[in-house]
């Protein structure tokens, strides 16, 4: 078997072939076989250089890629809802996917579908002459999935819908899903131009449910990326390769054997009062967070991983105040790969729909300033695509969630406006495809 085939997708192709393939007329059936014809008289396959080895992250594995990987810096999450009827067409779907995902995150094209009428030309050259940059699909399910016909596989024992917590302000419209694509890169272009690919292959199996972006950049240092208030996120992270890391992500032995392997996602969409926030002196954003805001150190420390002292005092006070972020939220352990999103003039008002946090913020200015109306900064929608792995989210998320919610000097300035949680699925072999393991009793398809 070539290398650049998988058993998904048996179609005869030239090792060669990469996006710089013209596709014609494509007569396919998902996951079968398939006959290609090239577009323009006689042009076949043009070989393009191979992407360098630090371009490509291998897809196959225990796990899938994209979760413990280091971060990319664009990131778009693609929750649908699926429309099959059964499990033998999720199969075929999860196939699909695999055979897309396992092509053009090594930058080749992505494999024919029938849905291509005669004499199409696809890829678009979008990503044409782009290398991969890292490009990694995570595939997750929703709670829904496990109540298709023929899904003869327990769920995740820790798979369900997140409750609503004190203060949020859920959109419908960015919340829950039956099927999660999490697509990250370090070209923007890159990550775009997967979408479209996976995009095209859900049709008669799914409809879009929702879409979120983001990005992040990294410090020249190397350090950890800061978000919209300024502050560094992620600073608390298990390390990559460590045993916490292994201990808080990967499922529990107590999980039905199919899940070994794989992990839970939390999503929350954060809207962030970046306006209120910057008006806010810098020792009273310090005093919410519990965190400087120049290095990223506890109040009570010196260095940004140093473990901040929760028993420290000042003055009769604590250094770190009761309902300071870091102590609201300390002692539950997840790997957060969150993206922070800027969408400008908020998209909830779209289609005349209400904005379900439009309650007039105040915030105080310096003295004398003249009487003014404010420019509009309310309606900007700016703020944190929330991402968190983990092996139990009752214990990890939701704990410290209700914790925030209940009593954080940081709610102040912030809303949750969108929320998901699903079960990120194992990985597979390159002889097998992504769900191989809970879709693997034949019943139906």
């Amino acid at each position: 078997m070539s290398q650049h085939e998988t058993p998904a997708d048996p179609t005869p192709r030239s090792p060669t072939s990469t996006r710089r393939v013209l596709l014609g007329s494509a007569i396919a059936t998902v996951g079968g076989a398939a006959a290609i014809g090239l577009a323009g008289g006689g042009l076949g396959a043009r070989p393009s250089p191979p992407s360098p080895p630090e371009e490509v992250v291998p897809v196959f594995g225990a796990h899938q890629a994209g979760v413990d990987t280091p971060q990319q810096r664009y990131a778009m999450l693609v929750a649908a809802d699926l429309t099959v009827g059964d499990a033998g067409a999720l199969r075929r779907l999860l196939r699909d996917l695999t055979a897309t995902i396992a092509r053009i995150t090594r930058g080749e094209d992505p494999p024919p579908s029938p849905l291509f009428r005669d004499g199409a030309v696809v890829p678009t050259d979008f990503a044409t002459g782009l290398p991969p940059s890292r490009l990694t699909v995570t595939v997750g399910v929703g709670p829904a999935v496990f109540d298709l016909p023929g899904v003869g596989e327990p769920p995740p024992r820790r798979l369900r819908p997140l409750p609503e917590f004190e203060g949020d302000a859920l959109d419908p419209r960015w919340a829950g899903g039956d099927l999660l694509l999490q697509i990250c890169a370090d070209d923007p272009q890159v990550v775009s131009a997967a979408m479209r690919s996976l995009r095209a292959r859900i049709p008669g199996y799914a409809r879009l449910r929702w879409t979120q972006s983001g990005f992040l950049s990294t410090p020249v240092d190397g350090g950890t990326p800061r978000n919209m208030f300024g502050h560094k996120d992620g600073t608390s992270n298990p390390r990559p390769g460590s045993a916490e890391l292994e201990q808080t992500v990967w499922a529990r032995d107590d999980e039905p054997a199919w899940f070994a392997g794989g992990t839970y996602l939390v999503f929350r969409k954060i809207r962030m009062r970046t306006a209120d926030w910057d008006l806010t002196p810098r020792d009273e954003q310090d005093a919410v967070i519990g965190r400087r805001r120049s290095d990223g150190a506890p109040l009570t420390g010196r260095e940004e991983h140093d473990e901040p002292d929760l028993e420290a005092t000042a003055g009769g006070r604590p250094v770190i105040a009761a309902d300071a972020h870091v102590r609201r939220v300390r002692g539950f352990s997840m790997l957060r790969r969150s993206y922070s999103y800027d969408y400008g003039q908020l998209i909830a008002t779209a289609g005349g729909e209400p904005d379900p946090t439009a309650a007039t913020q105040e915030h105080e200015h310096a003295p004398g300033t003249p009487e003014h109306t404010h420019g509009g900064h309310g309606a900007l929608d700016v703020g944190l695509l929330f991402c968190a792995y983990g092996n139990d989210p009752d214990a990890q998320f939701v704990a410290a969630q209700r914790r925030s919610a209940a009593a954080d000097r940081l709610n102040r300035f912030v809303t949750h406006t969108g929320s998901a949680i699903f079960a990120v699925l194992p990985g597979c072999s390159p002889e097998g495809y992504l769900g191989e393991t809970l879709l693997r009793t034949p019943t139906l398809g």
